[in-house]
């Protein structure tokens, strides 16, 4: 072996040393807030879910001649939650370098359902399930459908946090070969699958948020940063206009409320959400009485239901739940900046790329001030895949807190030592009593 040769692997290992013995950092109390404001947001999907379920199961019973239960959207949702939740105490409680190490594992998966699912979709095969179109989703039979890109979100949200981390302490971030060329790779890999096989624009953009948000979490540069916008701009324009559908939203976005121009049909899905979340007025119209889910509202149960909830519970109802999703993301926030691994930085990081995209496009896009852009809404929209998936990134982002370091003992903290056994320390104050204060 070469001397270079030598020296890479001294310092290969150097890094994985020193990212195992991350938990020599004293472990304490976790960020209980986190798991306060997701239960209350999933109590208030599950409100939902209970007030209007009896209307969209006898929307589709008229509609298509199926035969739900009224209890059959309640019922649903209340096992998502169950398997979400299971899965949030499973990232909580499994060592998150036992995650981090199976990384390229969890991308060669992900990526290679989204392939089996494009094959299905093209020969037909029973167990892809098209929908509107576009073909998302695996059929499970009794056991609901699956959405390989939700899968795909979490595997690249684990991998690229561990990848750019490492390039960060190598200082190649900003390398062009070692760095952006690769990521590129895997992002236009994931891109083809997600947003032109399985025509799902707004899952992609939520996909580029969470890489996006770890480089500029990194530290990338200002060149750099321009190029990748300036590239995401060129690419998303070729995207919408090789799509009719994208188009037309287009249109009717630039429209706005003057129904002269393209026709009613082309605004309807927004005009229904304005109408609905204008409806509710100051407090709502009370839970069970909404009229926009009889119907009137195109998928009112899932990238809709933010405007239910407004016709629902009303203006005040809607900033209620809004604070809550901005109390969860400065908590993401103060984790992030309260870690002392890059790596682990960046995983939070991307989660908060991730959940805020969501909130953000679907919010948005319900009011009227971005294109419309099918997006469930984080813990709120019915669907189990979309919610296991970022429930489990929640869990894993809630193991972390346990080792998160008082800013008074961050700078001593990453310049120290992590081979001692001395560790970090006292990552957060004492009190007389003994327990913890943040």
């Amino acid at each position: 072996m070469t001397a270079l040769g030598r020296q890479k692997t001294i310092a290969a290992l150097s890094e994985e040393a020193q990212f195992a013995n991350m938990t020599t950092i004293r472990r304490h109390r976790p960020d209980y807030q986190i798991i306060l404001y997701m239960g209350l947001l999933m109590l208030i999907g599950l409100v939902i879910m209970y007030a209007i379920g009896p209307q969209r199961a006898n929307v589709l019973n008229n509609a298509y001649g199926s035969n739900y239960d009224s209890t059959y959207f309640f019922v649903k949702q209340m096992f998502s939650l169950g398997f979400a939740l299971a899965a949030f105490a499973a990232l909580a409680l499994i060592p998150y370098t036992l995650i981090t190490k199976h990384a390229g594992k969890l991308i060669i998966i992900a990526l290679g359902a989204c392939a089996l699912l494009a094959f299905a979709g093209w020969t037909h095969w029973g167990i892809a399930q098209q929908s509107l179109g576009a073909t998302r989703w695996f059929n499970l039979g009794a056991l609901g459908s699956l959405q390989p890109a939700e899968m795909l979100k979490f595997a690249i949200l684990i991998f690229t946090a561990g990848f750019l981390g490492g390039k960060v302490r190598q200082g190649k971030l900003n390398d062009k070969d070692a760095t952006l060329i690769p990521l590129a790779i895997l992002t236009g890999i994931s891109i083809l699958f997600i947003v032109i096989i399985q025509k799902d624009l707004g899952t992609g953009i939520a996909l580029v948020s969470i890489i996006v948000t770890m480089l500029v979490a990194g530290g990338i540069n200002i060149k750099n940063t321009v190029i990748i916008a300036l590239l995401a701009i060129v690419i998303g324009g070729l995207v919408i206009v090789s799509a009719p559908h994208r188009m037309e939203r287009i249109a009717a976005f630039l429209k706005g409320d003057d129904t002269s121009v393209t026709g009613d049909s082309d605004s309807y899905h927004v005009e229904q959400a304005k109408l609905a979340i204008g409806s509710g007025g100051l407090f709502g119209v009370g839970v069970g009485n909404s009229v926009q889910s009889t119907g009137y509202l195109p998928e009112a149960i899932n990238d809709s239901v933010f405007a239910i909830m407004g016709e629902t519970f009303g203006f005040v109802g809607l900033v209620t739940i809004l604070v809550l999703f901005v109390a969860l993301l400065m908590r993401l926030l103060k984790l992030m900046d309260h870690l002392v691994d890059v790596r682990l930085k960046l995983l939070v990081a991307g989660v908060f790329g991730w959940f805020g995209a969501h909130v953000i496009l679907n919010v948005a896009s319900m009011i009227g001030i971005i294109p419309l852009t099918g997006i469930t809404l984080p813990l709120l929209s019915f669907g189990g895949t979309s919610m296991l998936f970022i429930t489990a990134a929640l869990g894993l982002v809630f193991q972390l807190s346990h080792y998160t370091v008082h800013p008074s003992r961050l700078k001593e903290a990453r310049h120290e030592d992590f081979s001692s056994r001395r560790g970090i320390g006292r990552s957060r104050y004492t009190g007389r009593s003994g327990s913890t204060r943040a």
